[in-house]
């Protein structure tokens, strides 16, 4: 993802796995499996480099999300 991108996880008891995706002024949610937008938006390119990396990443994604505690695993990029 480019540089000016942020992403981070939240993890709650009703939340299914996503993360969220902060792009200038701003923002999305995305659900890990399936890799889709459930809330926000983003410029369409910066919505197709999120998707393609987060294809990529899945797997990372999914080991993050099953590690993190029951708080918020934050990681920029």
């Amino acid at each position: 993802m480019a540089s000016s991108s942020a992403c981070a996880q939240s993890r709650g008891p009703h939340h299914r796995p996503h993360f969220h995706v902060y792009y200038q002024n701003h923002t999305a949610v995305y659900s890990i499996d399936p890799i889709e937008p459930i809330g926000g938006a983003l410029p369409r390119r910066q919505q197709r480099r999120v998707e393609a990396w987060a294809e990529l990443h899945q797997g990372e994604l999914l080991e993050n999300w099953e590690r993190s505690p029951c708080g918020s695993c934050s990681t920029t990029r």
